[in-house]
């Protein structure tokens, strides 16, 4: 069975025809078939009804069309003349508009030097075979026939690109399905497509989807001739300046590309009206599809999008995000008393009087339900609302944000990982319905761990497995959910222990000269670090020695953090919920808490740690307790 992205189910406004073709697509193609339906490609973002990608096929585009034989009155190979409620309309030729489709695509990927042919006739060709064609849902092979000339048929249509209703039944047979669409292709040659070139086409094709990379302008360069014919493959240009221009877009494409799974943007794109819950492993993508999602929104909306997080540091992490889509006029983003903060100040609404047991942050939430009970503050100001760090929110906290969506879009985002619930008292134990939130049947689990390395990942579960044991839960309730190993290998964590704390940061400091020596940049490393002063002892050896940091340890630090800015992060455990870096150091074991009463929670902590790291892990303890046993033992 095809993946079909979006999933058939979730579509609405589909045809008859394109429903009924992507159901047989979905059924009588193999599992190794991905296609899409209606998904925009290029700069002006044309919307292809069908693109299908098989690594031994190749590409290929489909337009349909309901229209019944009586629809037409006249055909070119231009254009067509169509029956309509409103009287005669020409439209184009549908054979155009798949090609137009094809080129503008194919116009892209052969940019791409990884997908290009490395044989001297072929130079600079695609490596992969590509068509186009037409489906006519409505109309069978025998009346296309009578209706047109055989002659007539391969100027305005030709037989071998065109399928027919009789031709795409429930019952037709596969094989001879797949060979009408092959047959749209003009050629075939080459060998499979790897799954790094599969992914490069994705790239290339679906900038939404790219992870870590800035999406404005994406299709700026060589986007604007998208009449050009593609089939002879980029040339050299006369004009210098087209040559460079050429150039410069060639040079554009990383030799490294990130792109979503099929499973995260199946989800992303797939998801639909109403309210949505996603489970997720640490590292599952969930930030990832929250950003997708702002980023489709964001284009249907009028009120802003509001995202919420825990994390005063996550909260900038998603801001710089939300930047590099290109949409910060549309979403804002905010850690969630920072919000109630703001929402306060808007309003000019003063703080309930203080109560004993009661801290500031506490009377200012209950200060922000209080005043939208009495109408001081309005609902509905937001078209949707993301929660990222779901786990963390408290069940009133939740009540109030769903109060917060209006009600004519409705669209509701949470996602969370029980396992990194380090909060005891804000552990979503609670029915989601008991705060307002609808999501029976629209729940999502995400078992796969993409983020770490297969040693990181199982490092760190077998360190936290006794304090995270898997629990099923039904759709109104939070499950925890064993992470799965997704990710490639890379080194093994490794565990150092010294006589003091001194002696761990200038080892510290000395690693992570050397990873910078050795060609890492200072932003893709991050040392956690459990408690103030031994924050302090890192900072000065950190200084002693030249090294760029950024301390992230108060409000206006951890708002202000650049993840792009060249240097590393020193922050908590705490502070580093959301983020990833691909080496990450755990200092300080011997210093945190191994009594009865805060052993469970500084587990949790560690493995929150722990599963920041992409690629490398080191951990360094000195003196003696529980997790210096347990981790050097």
């Amino acid at each position: 069975m095809a993946t079909i992205i979006p999933n058939l189910s979730t579509l609405r406004g589909m045809t008859p025809g394109e429903r009924r073709l992507g159901q047989r697509l979905e059924s009588l193609l193999e599992d190794d078939y991905i296609v899409w339906y209606d998904t925009p490609v290029g700069r002006n973002r044309r919307y292809p009804d069908y693109i299908i990608l098989h690594p031994g096929r190749g590409l290929l585009f489909l337009e349909v069309k309901d229209w019944k034989l009586d629809t037409l009155k006249q055909i070119t190979p231009r254009d067509v003349e169509i029956h309509t409620p409103d009287g005669l309309k020409t439209v184009s030729n549908p054979l155009q508009q798949a090609r137009q489709y094809a080129l503008t695509a194919i116009n892209k990927l052969q940019r791409d030097k990884h997908l290009q042919e490395t044989s001297s006739q072929y130079k600079g060709k695609l490596c992969f075979p590509w068509g186009y064609g037409v489906v006519f849902p409505n109309i069978t092979r025998k009346q296309w026939n009578e209706a047109i000339s055989e002659e007539d048929q391969e100027l305005v249509l030709p037989p071998h690109r065109l399928i027919c209703k009789d031709e795409m039944t429930a019952t037709a047979d596969p094989e001879v399905f797949q060979e009408r669409l092959w047959g749209m292709f003009d050629y075939t040659f080459g060998d499979k497509l790897s799954l790094p070139q599969i992914d490069r086409i994705r790239w290339n094709l679906f900038p939404e989807i790219r992870i870590n990379t800035p999406q404005k302008g994406l299709f700026d360069d060589g986007d604007s001739d998208e009449n050009a014919d593609a089939e002879n493959g980029p040339g050299p240009s006369a004009d210098d300046k087209s040559a460079a221009k050429n150039k410069a877009d060639y040079n554009s494409i990383p030799d490294i590309v990130r792109v979503m799974d099929l499973q995260q943007e199946q989800l992303a794109r797939s998801m639909g009206d109403g309210h949505r819950v996603i489970h997720g492993v640490a590292g599952s993508g969930k930030t990832l599809i929250l950003c997708y999602r702002c980023q489709h929104l964001a284009q249907a909306v009028t009120k802003p999008i509001l995202v919420l997080c825990f994390n005063i540091t996550l909260a900038a992490r998603l801001r710089s995000f939300i930047v590099e889509k290109g949409i910060e006029e549309k979403v804002q983003v905010h850690h969630f008393h920072e919000w109630c903060g703001r929402q306060l100040k808007t309003y000019n609404v003063d703080l309930l009087p203080a109560t004993p047991g009661r801290q500031y942050w506490e009377r200012q939430v209950d200060t922000v339900i209080h005043a939208v009970d009495k109408g001081q503050i309005p609902r509905a100001q937001y078209s949707a609302v993301m929660i990222d760090e779901g786990h963390d929110f408290e069940q009133d906290w939740l009540a109030l944000i769903v109060q917060m969506i209006d009600p004519n879009t409705n669209s509701l985002l949470l996602l969370y990982d029980d396992a990194q619930s380090i909060y005891k008292k804000r552990s979503l134990k609670f029915p989601l319905s008991s705060a307002g939130i609808q999501a029976r049947g629209r729940t999502t689990i995400l078992k796969l761990n993409y983020r770490n390395t297969r040693e990181i990942l199982s490092y760190a579960y077998d360190f936290a497995k006794d304090f995270l044991q898997a629990q099923d839960a039904d759709d109104d309730h939070i499950p925890l959910i064993a992470p799965e190993v997704a990710g490639t290998s890379g080194p093994a964590p490794e565990f150092r222990k010294f006589d003091n704390f001194n002696d761990e940061a200038h080892y510290i400091a000395r690693c992570i000269r050397k990873w910078h020596q050795n060609g890492q940049p200072l932003n893709n490393i991050a040392v956690i670090y459990g408690y103030t002063r031994q924050a302090e002892t890192l900072q000065r050896v950190l200084k002693a020695v030249a090294i760029p940091h950024a301390w992230l340890k108060d409000s206006a630090s951890k708002k202000a953090y650049d993840a792009n800015a060249d240097r590393i992060a020193l922050l908590t455990r705490q502070s580093s919920k959301g983020l990833e870096f691909d080496t990450v150091v755990l200092a300080g074991l011997g210093g945190l808490k191994d009594d009865e009463e805060n052993l469970e929670s500084e587990v949790k902590l560690l493995y929150v740690g722990m599963t920041r790291a992409r690629k490398q892990l080191l951990l360094t303890g000195s003196g003696e307790n529980w997790f210096v046993e347990r981790i050097g033992g």
